[in-house]
């Protein structure tokens, strides 16, 4: 029935998400997500707003989530003492995924092409096919990082990256963030910080002294609220004002109430946060040198995942093989990345049960 479509639809190429397969005794290191159940705060928070009876699922949710942006405020003046924050400044949607769908309507439909890297999340293009945004796209180095110099004096409607960059786990240090963020006082910067907590530095403390910079953050990595679906924008109140206008003229109520209660639980359990992410870092640090031993070479992650290569085995043909042994990582069949592994951080036990599996992959008796 494809005669229906739009000429938009007809042209889309639309975004993939990882897979998520149903396959008995599963390793499942692809789409990374959290190894750790979330705050047992959260979930208290989320059986307490749903009541014995569940009739609170007969009304709205507050449509405009002050409650959890007032979590949100309350954490980040905890953890950047130098930093407040009102709830004008902050946006919450349904995952950083509509957050971004949001901002890329409110804030990059303009005339000149948005900038952002040629190795990054593969949203960011669909968003652009979608809504009719023109985009440039700036090759990051041979190592994969990005040249902030190259974001620097070049007309542009929009800035947009990862940091940490996604699918390379590679960060810029804040001072790098603030030079692109000052250098283009004209458009807006989103800095896209959906794994800054395993390793990089939030660029939320800048927000109050730059207005064109806008940090969007998700509960679903750090938090392991991935099935909750909430994500997070903090900026100056006009560039809130602008994703606040595009949400209500399709849906004032994006966050539901169990949503919203266990968002706002999770942010305040600090000492659970703080545990399951040390204890992923100590992990992905682990992993990295154990694949190193087997000839891996692994780009510096300061994310929940790495990206690494094997000079002498192809990419796609271990991925398969570790499938045939029930361990799910992301192969990208994209240019520059295609000999790369992504490999989500799991517990212990499953990065050991990767690596006994690689072992056998190439060392075959």
């Amino acid at each position: 029935m494809s005669q229906f479509w739009s000429a938009v639809v007809h042209g889309l190429k639309p975004y993939s998400p990882g897979e998520q397969p149903r396959l008995a005794q599963l390793i499942k290191l692809n789409t990374n997500e959290n190894p750790y159940p979330p705050s047992p705060k959260a979930l208290a928070a989320i059986r307490a707003t749903l009541g014995e009876d569940g009739c609170i699922l007969a009304r709205y949710p507050d449509p405009a989530g002050d409650r959890l942006k007032t979590a949100i405020a309350c954490y980040y003046e905890r953890v950047l003492t130098q930093t407040r924050l009102t709830p004008q400044q902050i946006f919450v949607g349904n995952s950083s995924d509509e957050v971004l769908s949001t901002l890329f309507q409110a804030l990059f439909r303009h005339e000149s092409p948005i900038l952002l890297p040629d190795v990054t999340y593969s949203f960011y293009p669909v968003y652009c096919g979608l809504y009719g945004i023109a985009y440039e796209e700036i090759p990051v180095d041979e190592n994969f990082a990005i040249r902030v110099a190259d974001y620097q004096g070049k007309a542009n409607g929009g800035i947009i990256f990862p940091n940490p960059n996604a699918p390379t786990g590679r960060a810029l240090p804040l001072a790098d963030i603030e030079r692109v963020v000052s250098a283009n006082p004209q458009s807006v910067v989103v800095v896209d910080e959906a794994y800054v907590d395993f390793g990089a530095e939030t660029a939320i403390g800048l927000v109050n002294r730059y207005s064109n910079l806008l940090v969007v953050q998700t509960l679903s990595k750090s938090r392991a609220l991935a099935g909750l679906r909430v994500g997070f924008a903090v900026g100056h109140p006009d560039l809130i004002e602008g994703l606040e206008r595009v949400k209500n003229c399709f849906n004032s109520y994006l966050l539901d109430h169990l949503a919203l209660a266990g968002a706002a639980a999770a942010l305040d359990d600090v000492e659970w946060f703080e545990q399951n992410r040390q204890k992923i870092i100590m992990s992905r640090e682990s992993l990295t040198a154990e694949l190193g031993e087997l000839g891996f070479q692994v780009i510096p992650s300061q994310a929940n995942f790495i990206f690494a290569h094997h000079p002498a085995h192809d990419a796609a043909t271990l991925a398969q093989q570790l499938r045939e042994r029930h361990i799910i990582v992301r192969h990208f069949k994209l240019p520059r990345i295609d000999g790369y592994l992504r490999i989500s951080i799991g517990t212990p036990e499953e990065c050991a049960a990767l690596i006994d599996a690689l072992n056998h992959i190439l060392n075959p008796q």
